[in-house]
């Protein structure tokens, strides 16, 4: 038994210290031009896999994230944020996303991997080594709305995808956000007036010989 134990501690002395020699050689190719070896990839991929299980269990799903309104909203940041390295319905990657290793993944093939509360988690906290990035300083109602919207692009087509690029950019102008592909526009939230509010600045404006200020909209 003694002599059992003895050669399992100096196997694993000397795995340590292969490991050491390893690590500190430099032998390995940490290029993004060479690809990770098999056994590389897949203990990677197993800890990523289990680490976002487990991390975004007990994380409490919005009953309203089927709601249109949801869907047009997480548009906006979708588009913005992440089909620079994502691609879209109709829309190629950038450039950027060849030069990345791993590949930022097609949505619309993964998004059905994944539960919606673990979406949610990957938006806010990111991936170690694998250029997502986390948006946690982006509040929890706007990541809801982007996994609302990353969830239906399984089947999208490149029609639809313009259709609610289309739509939050009107959002995006009512807000006054900005972005690629989603230009700012005027907020006009605190100058609205209705009834007879509205018709009596109209006449007050005729009187004073002037005429209402143009409100921007967002460039189609």
């Amino acid at each position: 038994m003694r002599k059992i134990i003895r050669n399992v501690l100096v196997a694993c002395l000397a795995a340590i210290v292969a490991g050491f020699v390893f690590v500190t050689s430099g032998v390995y190719d940490i290029a993004a031009t060479t690809p990770h070896w098999a056994l590389t990839t897949w203990v990677l991929e197993n800890i990523r896999t289990r680490s976002i299980r487990v991390h975004a269990a007990g994380i409490e799903v919005p009953v309203n994230l089927r709601d249109p309104a949801e869907i047009t909203m997480g548009t906006e940041h979708f588009a913005t944020h992440c089909a620079v390295c994502h691609g879209a319905p109709g829309v190629p990657r950038d450039d950027i996303a060849d030069g990345l290793y791993p590949r930022p993944p097609d949505l619309a093939q993964t998004a059905t991997v994944y539960t919606s509360a673990q979406i949610f988690w990957i938006l806010k906290h990111g991936i170690k080594m694998t250029g997502m990035p986390n948006w946690s300083d982006h509040g929890d109602d706007e990541l809801w709305a982007t996994v609302a919207f990353v969830e239906q692009l399984p089947g999208m087509t490149a029609h639809r995808y313009a259709g609610l690029v289309s739509e939050s950019a009107k959002l995006a102008g009512r807000h006054g956000h900005g972005g690629p592909g989603l230009p700012a526009s005027t907020d006009v939230s605190d100058h609205r007036s209705t009834g007879s509010e509205t018709n009596a600045n109209d006449k007050d404006m005729k009187g004073m010989n002037m005429e209402k200020e143009p409100v921007a909209q967002p460039v189609q």
